[in-house]
């Protein structure tokens, strides 16, 4: 099943989801026959196309809205936090091509602070899937919880398998180790997979979480992975400031908590255009690169304790 499948039967078994865009069909472009008056297209309207879901809302519908994930959760962002965040209302937001998915794209297209921005509205959830099978696995338990949600859309092929159930708030733990933890979100979970194998092979082992919600985000899987790993990698593709790393800061300090956490993000930074697998090579997020980097500061902490012995 696709994603467009899974949203056209949801419409069709019930009548209060609409399906909404801003001229942004890439996912969506077989439903007009389908559900009819039900899809509604405003355009290159971003605003206007947040408003009116905050309308139909109002009025017992869930929309389903789906735009550019920078022009969503940029240009639409005061009516996002006014219209839908301040009223609190179940408007489902799904940003297409988010963080390195836009590749090519130079930084007016580069969704890399939408995470920063949709979970600082109240009540506002972030669904941040790995791959195809995670985003419909979560979808009906995003689309029919009573808060907005704001869905980073991705449907790469898994390169996990994925645990039976979904709820919101809870981590996947996919891999178990003692020495590092990899906490990521999103597609660069195949990267954190693949640099868990070449860490394994050079003695080190690796526990990977795939946080799947940061908003809300299990805070109870951030504390153990600092309580039971010396070192903490959060890896993503998002500005440093803001997303999982912040995140992880928060909470180390709302517990009085101190870690050893490493981010792999970008630092006041866009990315430069290409194709995927160049951006993560020129970026330095590609698995070697993140095992490289994850291999360095680990035996640097090892050094560091050993000095004291």
């Amino acid at each position: 099943m696709t994603y467009e499948q899974l949203l056209c039967n949801l419409v069709e078994s019930d009548e209060r989801y609409m399906v909404v865009t801003a001229e942004n069909r890439a996912a969506i472009r077989n439903l007009p026959p389908r559900i009819g008056d039900r899809f509604i297209d405003v355009g290159i309207a971003e605003q206007t196309m947040i408003g009116l879901c905050a309308g139909l809302a109002l009025r017992g519908r869930i929309p389903v809205a789906h735009a550019l994930a920078t022009f969503l959760t940029l240009r639409a962002f005061e009516f996002i936090r006014t219209d839908v965040g301040i009223a609190r209302l179940p408007v489902k937001l799904v940003g297409g091509v988010p963080g390195f998915l836009s590749e090519a794209n130079g930084p007016t297209h580069q969704a890399i602070e939408d995470i920063a921005l949709m979970r600082g509205i109240p009540h506002m959830g972030v669904f941040c899937p790995a791959d195809e099978e995670e985003l419909l696995q979560g979808l009906p338990a995003i689309l029919e919880s009573p808060d907005p949600f704001y869905i980073r859309y991705n449907t790469m092929k898994p390169v996990v398998q994925h645990s039976n159930s979904f709820e919101i708030g809870v981590a996947e733990r996919l891999a178990d180790g003692e020495d590092v933890t990899i906490l990521t979100y999103g597609f660069l979970l195949r990267e954190a997979m693949e640099a868990r194998r070449i860490l394994e092979a050079e003695g080190v082992t690796v526990r990977v979480v795939n946080m799947r919600t940061l908003k809300p985000v299990d805070e109870s899987a951030i504390l153990r992975a600092v309580e039971e790993t010396p070192l903490v990698v959060t890896l993503e593709d998002h500005f440093l400031t803001g997303g999982l790393y912040s995140i992880v800061a928060e909470v180390l300090l709302r517990n009085q908590m101190r870690g050893n956490v490493m981010p792999i993000a970008l630092n006041e930074q866009w990315f430069t255009p290409g194709l995927l697998g160049d951006v993560l090579r020129l970026h330095g997020f590609t698995g070697e690169a993140i095992a490289e980097a994850t291999l360095r500061r680990y035996e640097s902490l090892a050094a560091h304790v050993r000095s004291y012995i």
